[in-house]
């Protein structure tokens, strides 16, 4: 078996050739790099028939089983929208790179290091985890997160790929007058809606990035902490709301006394042996044997979905190209309209 822990240009390519050699993978999140990749993984863990997980730990958490229960049972009623965020970035973004090289150090092989990304001069700072804010060898905040956050979400709700994704992208001052454009690097913050239709009801899921929150619910107590404070989940149903943490962590019925209160059928079995030995027992046991919680056929769509909503962010920069004003973000955000059966956005080619 292979566990894959590199920066994410390089997961589908050192995944796909473990998978091909028939070893069992454990990939950290979020899956690949691209959309067209985490695709490709997904169908290439039932032709090379091995074990799959992803590393969102909380997928084999007991919160989101609690919520889904909880969800189920109708507690909270119909949802149409949910709100995600995280204090992510905490390393650079928004950035020009670098004008000056730095020497390679002497315990790096920057060439291997690269891999499948574009050949570059080595700068200071960027390895061991600054790679992260470049969209050459990362997928910034939401791609850092959005597999932890957005699985809750994902599992309760039942999504899918989503229909539509929008995104309005913060931006960094150069200047008293002038704000930065750079489009190498993700941006400072962002605020990403997805569009989701589940059994013919309209479910739109808010991402925000970089400081920024939703309102806080008027059911909820003015000292109560929403979500973890940093990162969190907020379903919103026509009857009542629900909330977690990170990895879907203490979760909370809203108002939160209704927690103890309340009390579901247990009715999806938890995970006692924690989300890595889940996977090592399955190895163990071989293909087919025994379930993961985020096995490819549940990673890959789940990243796909997240990358979409990297695709919105960037289709700024896309925007931006074809203007003769390379100083300012445009200041317009651009709706795609997402056909994820064919991988395709159907209203703006330079996006697909």
């Amino acid at each position: 078996a292979v566990s894959v822990s590199t920066p994410d240009d390089n997961h589908a390519i050192q995944t796909l050739a473990a998978m091909q050699r028939g070893k069992h993978v454990y990939v950290q999140k979020p899956l690949t790099h691209d959309i067209y990749e985490a695709r490709m993984l997904t169908t290439g863990a039932t032709k090379y028939k091995v074990v799959t997980q992803m590393g969102n730990q909380g997928a084999s958490g007991d919160g989101v089983r609690q919520m889904r229960e909880w969800y189920d049972e109708g507690q909270i009623g119909q949802v149409n929208e949910v709100f995600v965020w995280t204090d992510r970035p905490v390393w650079p973004q928004g950035i020009p790179w670098p004008s000056k090289p730095s020497p390679i150090p002497s315990h790096l092989d920057w060439d291997l290091w690269l891999g499948t990304a574009p050949q570059k001069d080595y700068v200071n700072k960027l390895v061991p985890f600054n790679w992260r804010g470049w969209w050459d060898y990362g997928t910034g905040a939401l791609g850092d997160m959005g597999c932890h956050l957005i699985e809750p979400a994902f599992s309760v709700l039942q999504l899918g790929y989503p229909e539509a994704v929008q995104a309005s992208v913060g931006s960094v001052y150069v200047d008293e007058f002038k704000r930065g454009y750079f489009p190498e690097s993700c941006p400072p913050s962002s605020h990403v809606i997805f569009d989701f239709i589940v059994k013919e009801k309209k479910i739109k899921l808010h991402w925000m990035d970089g400081g920024i929150q939703p309102m806080r619910p008027d059911e909820l107590g003015p000292n109560e902490i929403m979500g973890d404070g940093g990162n969190g989940v907020l379903i919103k149903g026509t009857t009542g709301s629900m909330m977690c943490g990170t990895y879907g962590a203490n979760p909370q019925l809203i108002p939160t006394e209704r927690t103890a209160e309340t009390e579901a059928r247990r009715k999806y079995d938890r995970v006692p042996e924690g989300h890595y030995h889940q996977w090592v027992n399955a190895c163990l046991a071989g293909y087919g044997n025994k379930k993961c919680s985020s096995d490819f056929s549940v990673a890959g769509p789940l990243t796909e979905t997240i990358l979409m909503g990297n695709l919105a962010i960037r289709s700024h920069d896309i925007r931006a190209a074809g203007s003769d004003d390379r100083i300012t973000y445009p200041g317009r955000t651009i709706k795609l309209l997402w056909d994820g059966g064919h991988m395709r956005v159907t209203n703006f080619d330079d996006a697909t």
